[in-house]
Order: structure tokens, then sequence, then C-alpha cells
């Protein structure tokens, strides 16, 4: 399991933050971010956010640090980068494929008993 973070130079509400990522898949990221404690909340779209007092507890954990544009590399490489424009911030991105929606087809015709003849 291989787990990054970038350093914490992302400002927000009042703090400063990293993005915590997996170049493998969603589900060794939340693994990871559980076994830390960080609760799922923390996620949007392709990574954790992980406030600054956190990033020693990320890196004693294994997460490997690297720079920020090592994360986005990291992600597309992956086929795991999700910009805004590509999903709502309210939905989670799928742990697995999701398969296509299956095709409703009209039931056929029953068979009419022998002698009956359509009313009409």
């Amino acid at each position: 399991m291989t787990v990054y973070i970038d350093p914490p130079d992302w400002p927000g509400h009042g703090r400063m933050w990293s993005h915590l990522v997996s170049d493998v898949s969603y589900a060794e990221l939340h693994a990871f971010a559980e076994d830390m404690g960080v609760q799922r909340r923390a996620f949007e779209r392709d990574h954790y956010d992980i406030p600054s007092h956190r990033y020693p507890d990320a890196v004693r954990a294994g997460a490997v640090e690297v720079s920020s544009r090592e994360v986005v590399r990291l992600l597309h490489g992956a086929g795991l980068r999700r910009r805004k424009s590509d999903v709502s911030r309210r939905q989670p991105p799928p742990t697995v494929p999701t398969p296509p929606p299956a095709v409703r087809r009209p039931a056929p015709p029953r068979p009419r008993p022998p002698g009956r003849t359509p009313r009409g």
C-alpha cells in the first residue's frame, strides 16, 4: 500500500492543508485514512484534505511525502483524477465500476388459449 501526501501549503478555513492520495485505488486511500482516524467527510473527489497538524501523523503512518505537482501527476497516471467539473461535490466517487443500466424491453404478448378470439 502506497499513499502520498503533499506539503500543507493550501489555505482554507483559517488553516493550512495537505492532500492525501493513492495511486492505486480509492479503496486503498479510504483504508489508509480510516486507519489514521480521518473522517470520511474529509474526502473530496479524489483526495483527503489533511490539516497541517495531522501531516506528521500521515507520514508516520506511511504516507510518502511528495510535491503538489507530483500528487496531480500520480492521480492522472492512475486514472483517479476527478476535477470539480467532473463530479458533484456531494456525490462520492464509485469504489467499483458501475455496470451500465439494464435495457428494459416489453414482455412478449402472451399466447391466447385455443378457441378464443380477440373482442372487437
